[in-house]
């Protein structure tokens, strides 16, 4: 398969811009954007926020696999993950067998600003700061087998797509 008919899966922590920049990415390449997040809400027929509520996380993370690897059997797709899709190994590996990963960064200002007041994200229920704090943390060393990462902190959307961009038709 050629590399430019290769998925291109954007991970990384909430609030980096995944689904933002995967739109101008998609357009560019007039590929299909899929959001991990909306197609699991579809496929289970709840929220996100509901389905932590009433099924709990697990449930969620055994949800989201299934959808991932359901998407995946497609081809020339942008997709954004939620942050929390690369704490599976099998679904880091899946991403890396059927697409190319870009892992999308940010500072910690930066997350908490742009996630602040968003009530469709049950992991960050209470303080804030804290909890983005704490998963950016949890997560750190989960990003590493992506192909590229691009820090997106100052940076416009139609920017981090075009540093995206650059990469994988590089």
């Amino acid at each position: 398969m050629n590399q430019t008919d290769r998925n291109i899966i954007l991970i990384g922590m909430m609030g980096t811009g995944k689904s933002t920049a995967g739109s101008i990415i998609a357009q560019q390449l007039n590929y299909s954007l899929v959001d991990l997040d909306n197609e699991i809400e579809k496929a289970v027929g709840k929220s996100i926020p509901a389905m932590f509520e009433s099924e709990g996380e697990p449930f969620f993370r055994n949800a989201e696999a299934a959808v991932l690897e359901r998407i995946l059997e497609r081809q020339r797709l942008v997709i954004a993950t939620g942050g929390g899709a690369v704490l599976r190994k099998e679904n880091c590996e899946l991403m890396s067998r059927k697409g190319w990963v870009a892992a999308l960064t940010a500072d910690e200002s930066t997350i908490v600003e742009r996630v602040r007041g968003d009530e469709h994200r049950p992991l960050l229920v209470g303080n804030v700061e804290e909890r983005v704090r704490k998963i950016m943390e949890e997560r750190k060393d989960c990003y590493q087998f992506a192909d590229v990462t691009v820090d997106t902190t100052g940076c416009s959307a139609h920017e981090v797509a075009l540093n995206i961009l650059a990469h994988y038709r590089g």
